[in-house]
């Protein structure tokens, strides 16, 4: 059985719904295929004992592309962020003030006056430092050279380690750690109700452009050609699904992990070459529902010697019942440190909520979350990122946290898509014209 649409979109995530959806109002005929029931990939919510259960700690960037994009689509984006109240580090086994602002720079004990100084300083250069100046250096080799204090270099590793999620300051680019931290520094918010409203939001926008979107999908390989005389670069001229059904398409947009682009065109060595050498960013996670805080006003804490994380976003978006809060306690993993114990991520609530346990509603664990496909590295930094375009297989295009020029996270992903879209719209009116 034979199909035909303009543009065919592998992957029902964020990235691959909103390029889906940008392309559909620019008046192409689009298709979306997911392999699982349910749309969203890493963006999914479940909603457990009234607990709005997202894949580990998500915060959504208000000064990224994806906050841009969303807002560009018209996908509400409804919820809340710290301001710095409630917030506090974690050093040693105790709390301090955790130094988010001038005012709990000078009350934190966390670090003596020449330390509140020249952390002061070196947070006043971030805004202003070029990130794209950076390429070629590590995080890590930043921080020695711009930061004489030791316990100074731990806090804004910390801080660097909250907006990027990465734990590798040997391995991690400087260009693309500024860059995020200046983003960063705009805001976050946590969504009301999880990620899953995004998803939501994105989806129907899409539906209502003319996407059509095919669940319980799964793409087996996407065909292309090689021309005539069988050299030269190839081109795409659709997709096989698993039940056999086949797709005649101008161009193929695959939404997806390096591993799963490859896979779709065994063989290339192009595409395996990326997949192979992809370093994936994981966290763990533990997610826990409680009737009650046993302190309400700490909210929050960062792990200064240690790459831990707890935050209580319940305090800010409506992700439990009345009366009730969702805490997410992470460890960054990363470098030598590659796992994590639930006891470990235990003892870290417990610093921030004594006596948790008592108020148990509902709880998860997961060990090994992924939550960037490809860890910015020194040697490529963004602007050695693949795509969006492949350009050994014209019409083939890929979106995703690890691809082209800008932001990390989702941000990475919802700019790759506004790329891709952007280009195989100019590309269809240039056609017309």
């Amino acid at each position: 059985m034979k199909k035909t649409t303009d543009v065919a979109v592998v992957g029902g995530g964020m990235g691959g719904l909103a390029v889906a959806a940008l392309l559909a109002r620019g008046g192409r005929k689009v298709t979306l295929f997911e392999k699982s029931r349910q749309l969203g990939g890493r963006a999914r919510t479940t909603e457990v004992e009234g607990y709005q259960f997202n894949l580990g700690p998500h915060a959504l960037y208000l000064g990224g592309a994806a906050a841009r994009v969303l807002g560009g689509l018209g996908v509400p984006m409804r919820g809340g962020g710290p301001r710095g109240e409630g917030s506090l580090a974690l050093r040693a086994g105790r709390l301090h003030a955790l130094p988010a602002g001038a005012v709990s720079l000078l009350m934190t004990d966390l670090l003596g006056a020449a330390g509140k100084l020249e952390l002061g300083r070196v947070m006043t250069r971030l805004m202003k430092e070029d990130a794209a100046a950076l390429e070629g250096t590590s995080l890590r080799e930043w921080l020695e050279e711009h930061i004489s204090r030791a316990e100074v270099r731990e806090v804004v590793a910390a801080i660097f380690r909250l907006s990027t999620y990465c734990a590798d300051t040997n391995a991690l680019g400087a260009d693309a750690a500024v860059s995020q931290f200046q983003v960063a520094r705009k805001g976050v918010i946590y969504i009301d109700g999880g990620w899953k409203e995004l998803v939501n939001g994105l989806a129907e926008v899409a539906r209502r452009a003319g996407v059509e979107v095919v669940t319980s999908a799964r793409v087996e390989s996407v065909e292309r050609d090689t021309g005539a005389t069988g050299a030269g670069p190839g081109r795409v001229r659709g997709l096989k699904l698993a039940d056999g059904t086949e797709y005649e398409a101008e161009a193929v947009v695959v939404a997806g992990a390096p591993g799963e682009v490859a896979g779709l065109l065994p063989g290339d060595e192009v595409l395996a070459g990326w997949a192979a050498e992809s370093v994936p960013v994981k966290a763990a996670s533990l997610e826990v529902g409680l009737s009650r805080l046993t302190k309400p006003r700490a909210l929050f804490a960062l792990g200064v010697d240690g790459p831990w994380y707890a935050s209580v976003h319940s305090g800010w978006a409506r992700l439990a019942p009345e009366g009730g809060a969702l805490v997410h306690v992470a460890k960054y993993l990363g470098g030598e440190d590659t796992e994590a114990s639930e006891r470990e991520l235990e003892e870290v609530l417990e610093r921030l909520q004594p006596g948790w346990r008592e108020h148990v509603v509902t709880r998860r664990f997961l060990p090994g979350l992924t939550v960037m496909n490809a860890l910015p590295t020194k040697e490529k930094g963004l602007s050695g990122r693949p795509g969006p375009g492949v350009a050994h297989v014209r019409g083939l295009y890929v979106v995703g946290d690890w691809v082209g020029r800008e932001g990390m996270l989702v941000d990475a992903s919802l700019a790759s898509a506004e790329t891709v879209a952007r280009e195989l719209l100019r590309e269809a009116g240039a056609r017309a014209a």
